[in-house]
């Protein structure tokens, strides 16, 4: 029997797998490698620094690590032991709560959408990868492709001068001719863009005028967001027995290329400034009586951990069950908050140089996103000695942040279609994914055209926000309130062994209480300050929010479709009905009856029952 069921084995699992069925990592740093490179993203290079500045400098660190451990840890711990515990997905794992499947179904839908858009980020990346292998960084001065407003420098329009002791107000051009000087404070400055910033919007993007004007594909991102879509499936084409030895380069080594850019940048003149500015020589500790700050803390650790969009139980659930995932909570989390300070110091030292170099102040060089990461950094790094060099590893870094990110976001969705079909999964895993890959790939080529930007920000405004939040609400609730907490607790201590009532008083305070508030709070926030979103100056069409309203109403839909269907389908009068769909469902609990101990001796589960059916003779088990 062992050897006919040898040939049906998923790629996923080996001969050392405790889930045999499965499969699970291969070992413990697998497992931490991945997480690391699914929590530390681009949203920590390009993202928190800003965040920072704005919100105080230095004195941001205190929201954020308290946020930290009132919001994102609870959360990040939970989904960490639900995914473990049952050894399934993110739509599968709700048999805990079969009312709210929709939460899971949502979660992967979302996933999908934001996987979409993320790996056209990664190909702008390739793109400037690519670009830099020139001995002229083509963004590095006004070439043909430049218009009148180009320039690397700030050119005074007009400005106050002294004349035959009087005042008046004049153009520069009368300032050079007649060799006067103008008065300081008093300057204007003309409309001028850098190099770096309309090589991003005319040879990169080739940017349409607005969502209205979608124009043609443009070639170059299309093969590189083809190229992307190679390395991701070339990298999952075993499921976590290949990503999980390629998270040991993708992982670490943006490490390696944050310290070289560090250590570069600490040496150039104006870097003090532009650290200064990050972390601020005196600290705006008043900044913390201003509730945008609290928000924009609690918003960037929920949004960095990538709490509630099914990847953390995904990656969970191939651990073996004695794993003691409360200590790997804690290290992954850890580590992503390290990562996001450390890399503000990179960022800041560069951006201070630049400043320095063009006689600017550093907050009119620093931007947040994309500005940030394809225009002022391309533009600071330009104007290093070896500037092809240091283009290359900055753009490789995000390369790699983007991909073991977008590794884990598309095992969710192979997670999820292995735990619905299994038995499809063990004979075409490879097929299934590739296929996954190809159909995203067309998907994206919308965000690849000269409207392709717009796109982009479409998807991050509406998809990665509410509905994020919405499905974090109620994991928490339906787990907490409705399973029970007390109960969860139980689970969790089967795998990491009894704990005492002081251990576990932390997280029944967070999980009973702090934390369902905190996201209840930034979710009615997120909506009562929610504006229609914008490109820069360019504003959307109606259109346009009205599709982007469509799409997160079809990522939250069906939590209640899903509800109702559950309801229905259960027996009973309706609060008989409602009452069984809040229970656990008959299967669940650990994934190996080996693990069930006492508490999950009664389960049953005909479908396994029936698939792993083992033929007798006269009582005798072959």
């Amino acid at each position: 029997k062992d050897f006919t069921l040898s040939n049906e084995k998923d790629a996923h699992a080996g001969g050392s797998d405790e889930n045999s069925e499965r499969g699970n990592w291969s070992s413990k740093g697998d497992y931490l490698l991945s997480m690391v490179g699914y929590a530390v993203g681009l949203g920590n290079v390009w993202r928190f620094p800003y965040l920072t500045y704005q919100n105080g400098g230095g004195a941001f660190l205190i929201p954020y690590t308290l946020m930290l451990a009132l919001a994102g840890l609870p959360l990040f711990f939970m989904e960490c032991s639900l995914g473990q515990f049952a050894s399934l997905g993110p739509v599968s794992v709700w048999r805990i709560l079969p009312l709210f499947q929709g939460v899971g179904v949502t979660m992967v839908i979302i996933s999908t959408f934001v996987t979409i858009y993320y790996n056209v980020i990664i190909a702008y990346a390739l793109y400037y990868l690519f670009a830099s292998f020139q001995k002229v960084l083509p963004w590095s001065e006004c070439f043909s492709w430049a218009d009148e407003f180009c320039s690397k420098t700030r050119l005074v329009s007009d400005c106050n001068a002294t004349v035959d002791g009087e005042i008046i107000h004049v153009n520069y051009s009368f300032i050079t001719s007649h060799n006067l000087t103008c008065m300081n404070g008093t300057m204007n400055y003309k409309p001028v863009q850098f190099p770096s910033e309309q090589y991003w919007n005319k040879v990169t993007l080739q940017r349409s005028s607005g969502l209205d004007e979608t124009g043609n594909i443009v070639w170059y991102l299309a093969l590189c967001l083809l190229l992307s879509w190679m390395i991701v499936g070339a990298a999952l084409f075993k499921g976590i027995k290949s990503s999980g030895k390629v998270v040991y380069f993708t992982a670490l080594f943006p490490y390696v290329i944050l310290l070289i850019l560090l250590v570069r940048g600490a040496t150039l003149e104006g870097a003090l400034d532009g650290i200064e500015y990050y972390i601020g020589r005196q600290s705006n500790i008043t900044k913390l009586m201003e509730a945008e700050v609290w928000k924009d803390a609690a918003t960037q650790i929920f949004y960095s951990l990538s709490v509630a969009w099914g990847g953390l139980v995904a990656l969970s659930s191939y651990n073996k069950f004695h794993n003691n995932c409360y200590s790997d909570a804690i290290l992954v989390c850890v580590t992503n908050c390290v990562t996001s300070v450390f890399a503000g110091f990179a960022i800041f030292s560069i951006l201070g140089h630049m400043a320095f170099v063009s006689k600017r102040p550093v907050s009119e060089v620093v931007d947040s996103g994309f500005d940030l990461a394809f225009v002022a950094y391309p533009e600071a790094l330009s104007q290093l000695p070896v500037s092809p060099l240091w283009s290359f590893l900055f753009f490789f870094m995000l390369l790699l942040l983007g991909l073991d990110s977008q590794f884990a976001t598309i095992e969710t969705l192979t997670t999820t279609i292995q735990d619905i079909y299994p038995k499809v999964m063990k004979k075409l895993r490879i097929p299934i994914t590739l296929g996954v890959c190809i159909l995203l790939f067309f998907l994206g080529l919308i965000c690849v055209t000269q409207a392709g930007i717009y796109w982009v920000n479409l998807i991050d405004h509406f998809c990665a926000g509410w509905g994020i939040l919405i499905a974090a609400v109620l994991e928490i609730i339906g787990i907490v309130y409705i399973y029970g907490g007390n109960r969860f607790i139980e689970d969790i201590e089967m795998m990491i062994g009894k704990k005492s009532f002081l251990f576990w008083l932390w997280w029944r305070m967070c999980w009973f209480f702090i934390t369902p508030v905190l996201l209840m709070a930034i979710l009615v926030w997120s909506l009562i300050t929610f504006s229609t979103p914008t490109y820069g100056s360019v504003l959307y069409p109606t259109w346009g929010t009205a599709v982007g309203w469509c799409m997160i109403i079809f990522c939250v839909i069906w939590i209640p479709i899903i509800a109702i269907v559950k309801i229905v389908k259960a027996k009973g009068n309706l609060c008989q009905r409602v009452v069984s769909c809040c229970r656990p469902a008959a299967n669940w609990g650990p994934y190996l009856e080996c693990h069930r101990g006492e508490r999950y001796s009664h389960i049953v589960d005909p479908k396994k029952e029936k698939e792993h059916e083992i033929p007798t003779v006269s009582g005798f088990v072959y």
